[in-house]
């Protein structure tokens, strides 16, 4: 039996996700989280085959758990599942540790293979991302600048172009108002644009936020 943590914020997903899986008799959600403070909690209490886990949640961001995880735990299996496209944070979260990537967009039978890959110790990337990422491995083609950013960099980046107010991003990521226009700073200068409005055009362009 695979034995599953799945760790999203909103109930319906997690609801819907119990319904798909008490349709295989070899997958069961053996636990829930709503928060990632929960989340790395109980991942790191219990033994699961493979974490189902979401990018963003309140409290710890998936991607801070993740490397968090992978740190104290190494072999843990996660399948990074999440609303965001593989352009916005997949090859990020593989570099991170991450077993898989998928869309929550993907189909019901996709998410099924890919845990059962994964818990037999295997990886899991979409055909469409797995051609993306043999491109950006091209030595020869210059990564784009968003791709220079760190983490931390990269999800504030992402916040402030949807319109996020510094001090509501304070709040989220329990940073001080201070910290995060410095983080701004560093990612203005790193894209070489000037103000927020040149940052949003810069993340729609690039099809980081839609």
């Amino acid at each position: 039996m695979i034995r599953i943590l799945v760790a999203d914020d909103h109930p319906i997903v997690r609801a819907g996700l119990k319904q798909l899986i008490a349709e295989y008799k070899d997958i069961e959600i053996s636990g829930e989280a709503s928060d990632g403070k929960e989340a790395f909690e109980k991942a790191l209490k219990n033994d699961y085959d493979v974490i189902l886990l979401d990018i963003t949640m309140p409290g710890i961001n998936g991607l801070d758990i993740l490397k968090q995880l992978i740190n104290r735990k190494p072999g843990i299996k996660i399948l990074v599942l999440t609303i965001h496209p593989e352009e916005q944070y997949a090859q990020r979260a593989l570099k991170a540790g991450a077993s898989g990537y998928l869309t929550k967009e993907s189909a019901p039978q996709e998410l099924i293979s890919a845990i059962r890959k994964i818990a037999s110790g295997g990886k899991y990337i979409s055909p469409s991302l797995a051609e993306k990422l043999f491109f950006l491995d091209e030595s020869h083609i210059t990564k784009p600048a968003f791709q220079l950013l760190s983490d931390r960099e990269y999800q504030i980046m992402c916040l402030i172009a949807k319109g996020v107010r510094l001090n509501s991003i304070a709040k989220e990521l329990f940073l001080s108002v201070k910290t995060v226009s410095s983080y701004r700073s560093r990612i203005l200068r790193k894209l070489n644009i000037k103000s927020n409005a040149e940052l949003v055009r810069y993340a729609l362009d690039n099809q980081l936020i839609q």
